[in-house]
């Protein structure tokens, strides 16, 4: 069916498309319209799920992985601070490899207070073992949501998957959606360890030195296995929806000699930059990423690069920057920008191309030089 949407309510939609058994709920700016509208279709009876209208996020997080540890199919959502307060269980989730999904719709961190897009809060939780997705579209927020539990559920992967979507600029963004009839598509959830009260036991939760560095490492040997799962569930998607999607976006780069990299909304207008410097002849392209982790591969070889970091690791440079770099050997040029919702421009991104030095870092609107 084909509608109009936020982003907000796109996710919503996807999510009651999934029928999960459990679904806890606390508000924070911009998130708060996700548990809004998936409380209105439980209310109503078109989703048949227990929504829990927990006092913290933290308790939201230990309600989605008793659940899932319980067999049920679980959702939350949160932003910003709120995701740093599940910290603690955002490791539990994952340590406990139960196939949570979350969408996090990005908000910088105070102080100072600020409700607008910036990464920093999904990169502050990128060591955790979750998958990470980011999305740049209502469309795309909606199909990312419905195969995120589809990956998360995969008995080769079973971690948890965060579906990021920038704070105002998508969340609350109205575009056309077209939802799906999920059918067979997402098959019933199983959890291989879940609890059986038929067959009562208990979780250990201690583990000594032989045994710890094991759990770390299946966790990894997961991540790594989730590539593949990642690509086999888009190309599914795409053969039954006809909309595909991939670990990075390209435009405009297979005769590219400079690429812009950038993730969200940034991602998506750094295409508008890259059609007006190829009318001044410029040969450049930009590739978004779409996820983060596992971290995909990335063709750059040869060629200049230019990142777009809407976050910053202080002391140590831009997140995406930092890792093109470890990734690829390719030494981008580094541009922080979007930070707390600042406005960036296609004319801009034409700036930080135009303007590119390798191998250096500049802050948008602090100097043309840092």
């Amino acid at each position: 069916m084909l509608t109009i949407a936020t982003g907000n309510k796109a996710v919503a939609a996807a999510v009651k498309a999934a029928k999960p058994g459990v679904i806890a709920a606390y508000p924070i700016t911009p998130q708060t319209e996700i548990v809004e509208q998936i409380a209105e279709y439980v209310n109503a009876g078109d989703l048949k799920s227990q929504y829990i209208p927990v006092e913290s996020e933290h308790s939201a997080m230990a309600a989605c992985i008793g659940a899932s540890a319980g067999g049920v199919r679980t959702f939350t959502a949160t932003s910003s601070h709120g995701l740093l307060y599940m910290h603690e269980m955002v490791h539990w989730a994952a340590g406990a490899r139960l196939p949570i999904v979350m969408a996090n719709v990005n908000r910088a961190l105070g102080p100072g207070w600020n409700t607008w897009a910036e990464h920093s809060d999904a990169f502050s939780q990128r060591d955790t073992g979750w998958l990470q997705v980011f999305v740049s579209t209502v469309q795309e927020a909606y199909d990312a949501t419905l195969m995120a539990f589809k990956i998360a559920e995969d008995e080769r992967v079973l971690l948890p998957v965060m579906v990021n979507l920038d704070g105002f600029a998508l969340s609350h963004i109205m575009q056309s959606l077209e939802t799906v009839e999920v059918g067979d598509f997402l098959p019933a959830y199983h959890l291989p360890h879940a609890v059986d009260t038929e067959n009562p036991c208990v979780y250990g939760p201690m583990t000594g030195p032989d045994d710890y560095f094991r759990f770390r490492w299946d966790i990894e040997r997961s991540m790594r296995d989730a590539r593949g799962v990642i690509t086999e569930v888009e190309r599914e998607f795409a053969e039954r929806f006809g909309r595909s999607y991939g670990p990075t976006e390209e435009y405009r780069c297979e005769d590219a000699d400079v690429v812009v990299i950038a993730m969200g909304t940034l991602g998506k207008e750094a295409e508008v930059a890259i059609d007006l410097l190829r009318d001044e002849g410029i040969k450049a392209g930009s590739m978004r990423l779409r996820w983060f982790r596992p971290f995909p591969d990335l063709d750059v070889a040869g060629r200049e690069v230019v990142v777009i970091d809407r976050d910053y690791s202080f002391g140590f440079g831009g997140v995406v920057a930092n890792a093109v770099r470890a990734k690829t050997g390719v030494e981008p040029y580094s541009v922080i920008a979007g930070l707390g919702g600042q406005e960036v421009t296609y004319n801009d991104i034409v700036e930080f191309v135009r303007n590119r030095r390798p191998g250096e870092e500049t802050w948008f609107g602090v100097s043309d030089h840092v």
